[in-house]
């Protein structure tokens, strides 16, 4: 990869990665509801997730799925229906005291890899960085040692970022009705997510 290819590669992989989606709500609400250091894990979570979607991608698996519409339609679905079921548990999860919510770092990271990997987002964003930014005369598991670091660098600062900015809220002299109200716009925004996710190509696979 030339080094115009990877500074046009990183730039598209910034707007990737730092613009909001479920991804980086997950990351606020876990640095708002763990703190840090357990919320981290989250952002573990996503980089095994990128981790594998850039495997798969360079294997050429996303791009068999995205060519497949019912494939595709299906794992919209599926997404969809996750996100919408996670804003629907956050919305009624809301009121419960952040400290009774306590949860092992295993779950923090196996709930966000599972949010990253159900985001039609993700799937979309993989397939355009590997159709758009891959040179077709190089091996490709010789760009591979340029994209890989790259990518999960960015990745950990976005959502480390996004973490941080969680944590900060909670560490604000929050009143219990506003910190709430702050969990219960992240539960829409699930919701939100995920209707959109589902609206989206239609309602029936083509």
């Amino acid at each position: 990869m030339s080094l115009e290819g990877w500074l046009v590669f990183a730039g598209f992989w910034v707007i990737f990665v730092t613009s909001p989606g479920p991804n980086a709500v997950n990351a606020i609400l876990n640095g708002l509801t763990h703190g840090l250091p357990r919320a981290l894990f989250g952002v573990l979570g996503i980089l095994t997730q990128a981790v594998l979607f850039l495997t798969l991608s360079a294997a050429g698996v996303t791009a068999q799925i995205a060519a497949s519409p019912t494939a595709f339609f299906y794992a919209r679905l599926l997404g969809a229906g996750v996100l919408i079921w996670l804003g629907l548990r956050g919305w009624l999860r809301a009121r419960t005291p952040v400290a009774a919510e306590a949860a092992a770092p295993g779950r923090i990271y196996f709930g966000a890899f599972l949010i990253a990997t159900v985001n039609a987002k993700s799937l979309a964003g993989y397939l355009a960085a590997f159709s758009q930014f891959v040179e077709p005369g190089v091996p490709i598991w010789e760009q591979m040692r340029l994209i890989f670091p790259t990518a999960l660098a960015i990745t950990a600062a976005s959502y480390t970022g996004y973490t941080l900015l969680g944590a900060w809220l909670g560490r604000l002299a929050l009143g219990a009705v506003m910190h709430v109200r702050v969990r219960q716009v992240l539960a829409v925004c699930f919701v939100a997510y995920g209707v959109a996710l589902l609206l989206a190509g239609g309602l029936r696979p083509v």
